[in-house]
């Protein structure tokens, strides 16, 4: 295990950089791999059990992790490094569902994604959800990105980009056309990757 991300992780949860984000800190632990998972931000129920992905939306993404690469859901979070854009719980929007971080809080946190980034060097990165996926490209609607994958840049590394639509009950693009299917591809994709089989 490596030393520096064990520190890394240990000073990230102490983090107190937004005021306005819900304590505490979710983090997935120290997993040391060369494949990296970047979600948004937690929901409620993710720093009671302190994990990510812990609930409803985690389900699912462990049911297409199970169909497409054999892998379930513990072998996942024991394998693949859990991150996300923010790492705190945002609190709840007034309008319905969760808030939305700010730039400020997305600039705070960027300062331990650059981390991860620069002490995993991952080859594959699975950004899930459309604020994740705009960390890395550009892009107006989801059937743009999905379904394909893209070599990118960060924190001094490169790797190769995987966008996965979010998971949660809300969102009905992953069950419609076209996302039915550009989610398959993209799952397929991600299944022959090489970072990937070399987990599996």
């Amino acid at each position: 295990m490596s030393q520096l991300l064990i520190k890394h992780v240990e000073s990230l949860l102490q983090c107190e950089r937004c005021p306005d984000m819900h304590k505490p800190v979710v983090s997935c632990g120290p997993v040391n791999s060369r494949v990296m998972l970047v979600g948004q931000a937690p929901g409620v129920k993710e720093p009671q059990l302190q994990r990510p992905f812990a609930w409803t939306a985690g389900k699912t993404l462990f049911s297409w992790f199970e169909e497409y690469t054999g892998m379930d859901e513990a072998r996942v979070r024991q394998s693949v490094y859990m991150t996300a854009v923010c790492r705190c719980y945002p609190g709840k929007n007034p309008r319905g569902g969760d808030r939305v971080p700010n730039r400020e809080e997305i600039e705070n946190c960027s300062y331990w994604l650059n981390g991860d980034f620069s002490i995993l060097k991952p080859q594959l990165v699975i950004a899930v959800g459309k604020l994740a996926i705009q960390q890395f490209v550009e892009f107006d609607k989801l059937l743009e990105v999905v379904g394909r994958s893209f070599r990118c840049q960060r924190a001094g590394q490169e790797f190769d980009l995987l966008p996965l639509p979010h998971p949660s009950g809300l969102s009905t693009w992953p069950r419609m056309e076209p996302g039915k299917t550009l989610l398959k591809d993209a799952l397929l994709l991600l299944s022959r990757h090489p970072a990937m089989r070399d987990l599996s």
